[in-house]
C-alpha cells in the first residue's frame, strides 16, 4: 500500500459504517407509484414534456434539458402519467416532479449502445452522458457533461475518482466499489479518454481495505487516504492526492484536475455501453431508528418510506430523519419524498445520535479555525452573520465557505456556525442581485 495522505484541517466524527458496511446491495423493484423529480440535479430543473394520461416507457425522457447547467429527466419504469406536481423533496422543501403509476420494468427505450467507445469521438461520449442525464452521485449533482466540456485553453492533465465516501453511515460508494468494480474501471476508463488523461487515479480512505485490495489488483492506480472529514470534498481530494491548492473562488479546472464520484463512473459505464439513462441509484439506509440497516439499488423517484420498510422499518424513537451524511445532509420532515439521482444516504437517527446543543457565545477557543479546511475562520463570519454586517462577513470570506459543518461539530460553545454562514450566503447574494437590477 503507498503512503497514506490527506489534507490540512478536518477533523474525525465517529465513523457508524459498521451498521451497513457488510451489507451487500439489494435491488429493490419499483414501487406501485414513483415521483420522478425533475430537479434532481444542480442548475435548472427539467422541462416536463409529458401530461396527465400520457404513457412512458422506462428510459424515455419525461423532461428536457433546460440549459446548459440543466440535465434531462428519465422516467425509471413504464406506467402512466398521473400528475405533474410539486411535491416534498429530501434536498429541499418542494420541487416539481413527474408522478407515475407503474405497470412493468422490462425492456423499455434505451440509447444505442457505444460498444467501441476507445474509438469513438469525444463529443458523442460526451454528448451520450448528458442525453443520459449523468450527474455526480456524491450528492452535489453536478451535471457531468458540463465536467467533461473544459473552456478552451484548459488543459486537464489529472482525473481523479472519488472513492473517499468520508461521511459517517454512508456506505454505498464502498459496496458499489466491491460490487460494481468492472463497471466502475470501464466508467473511469471513459472519463480519461474523454479528458485526455492516461493515468487517472482513485482516493479511498483506509477504512476501506478491502476496496483498496480488489481495485489494486485490478491494475488501478490507488491513492490510499487517511480516515478524516471532509476529505470527499474536491478541493481537499484535490489537495490530498496532488498536493495542489485550488483557489479561493476557484474551480478544480484551474489546477488542471477533474474529480467525479465512484457513482457517477457507473452512471456513464452504463450510459454509454448500455446505453441506459441514469434512473438507478445505490443508497444506505442507517442509523439505530431502524431495525436493519443496508444498501438499496432503487429507482429514482422510490419514495424514502419504500427504503425505510425495506430497512426493516422504524424502531424506537426516531429523532431526526435524514437526506445525506449527518454532517452536510438535510433534515427531512417527511418520509414521503422521493429518492434522488443526489441521494447516497438516508439516517433514521435516535435520540443518543442527535446532539441538540443550547446555542452558548463564542468563546474565542480558535477550535473552528483549526479545523477549518477551507483556512476560514468560522467564528469571524459568523458573528458578523449575527449582527447583519454583510460586507465584514464577505471581506472574511462567506463565500468560500462549502458549510462542511466542521466547525460546528468542534464547537465546544455549541454555537451554530453554519446556520449563520448561510445566512451571510444567503444575504450577500441577494445584495449582489439588487445591485445588478
Amino acid at each position: 500500500m503507498s503512503k497514506v495522505k490527506s489534507f490540512a484541517g478536518g477533523t474525525h466524527p465517529p465513523g457508524n459504517k459498521e451498521h451497513s458496511s457488510g451489507a451487500a446491495v439489494v435491488r429493490l423493484p419499483a414501487p406501485e407509484v414513483v415521483t420522478v423529480p425533475l430537479c434532481q440535479h444542480l442548475g435548472a430543473p427539467s422541462k416536463p414534456v409529458v401530461k396527465p394520461g400520457d404513457q412512458v416507457l422506462k428510459g424515455s425522457v419525461i423532461g428536457e434539458q433546460n440549459g446548459f447547467i440543466s440535465l434531462p429527466t428519465h422516467s425509471p419504469v413504464n406506467g402512466k402519467v398521473l400528475r405533474v406536481e410539486n411535491v416534498p423533496m429530501p434536498h429541499m422543501r418542494s420541487g416539481p416532479a413527474v408522478v407515475i403509476k407503474t405497470e412493468s420494468e422490462d425492456g423499455g427505450e434505451v440509447y444505442e449502445p457505444i460498444t467501441d467507445w476507445e474509438h469513438a469521438d469525444t463529443s458523442e461520449l460526451v454528448n451520450r452522458i448528458r442525453e443520459a442525464g449523468v450527474c455526480g452521485m456524491g450528492g452535489a449533482s453536478f451535471p457531468t457533461y458540463v465536467k467533461l466540456s473544459p473552456p478552451e485553453g484548459v488543459t486537464i492533465d489529472t482525473l481523479i475518482i472519488n472513492g473517499v465516501e468520508c461521511e459517517p453511515y454512508l456506505t454505498a460508494d464502498h459496496r458499489l466499489m466491491l460490487e460494481r468494480t468492472q463497471d466502475l474501471i470501464t466508467g473511469m476508463n471513459i472519463l480519461a479518454s474523454v479528458l485526455g488523461v492516461t493515468d487517472p487515479v482513485i482516493g479511498i480512505e483506509v477504512n476501506k481495505p478491502d476496496a483498496i485490495k480488489l481495485l489494486q489488483e485490478k491494475g488501478v492506480k490507488v491513492v490510499s487516504l487517511r480516515v478524516q472529514y471532509p476529505q470527499g470534498a474536491e478541493k481537499q481530494l484535490i489537495s490530498a492526492v496532488t498536493g495542489r491548492v485550488v483557489p479561493a473562488g476557484g474551480l478544480p479546472l484551474n489546477v488542471g484536475v477533474v474529480v467525479q464520484n465512484v457513482g457517477t463512473c457507473v452512471a456513464v459505464a452504463e450510459a454509454v455501453c448500455s446505453g441506459m439513462p441514469s434512473i438507478r441509484r445505490i443508497t444506505t439506509v442507517s442509523g439505530l431508528g431502524v431495525n436493519k440497516p443496508g444498501n438499496f439499488d432503487v429507482c429514482v423517484g422510490t419514495p424514502v418510506s419504500v427504503l425505510i420498510e425495506a430497512a426493516g422499518g422504524y424502531q424506537g424513537e426516531v429523532k431526526r430523519l435524514v437526506s445525506g451524511g449527518p454532517m452536510m445532509g438535510i433534515a427531512m420532515f417527511t418520509d414521503a419524498a422521493p429518492v434522488t439521482k443526489g441521494t447516497s444516504g438516508i439516517l433514521a437517527l435516535s435520540p443518543g445520535e442527535v446532539r441538540d446543543v443550547e446555542e452558548g457565545p463564542c468563546i474565542r477557543c480558535g477550535k473552528c479555525v483549526d479545523v477549518c479546511p477551507l483556512n476560514l475562520v468560522p467564528c469571524t463570519i459568523a458573528t458578523a452573520s449575527e449582527f447583519g454586517k454583510w460586507e465584514d462577513a464577505e471581506k472574511a470570506g462567506a463565500l468560500n465557505c462549502m458549510a462542511c459543518g466542521t466547525c460546528s461539530y468542534v464547537c465546544p460553545a455549541g454555537r451554530y456556525l453554519v446556520q449563520h454562514i448561510k445566512r451571510a450566503q444567503s444575504e450577500i447574494r441577494a445584495l449582489a442581485r439588487e445591485r445588478e437590477a
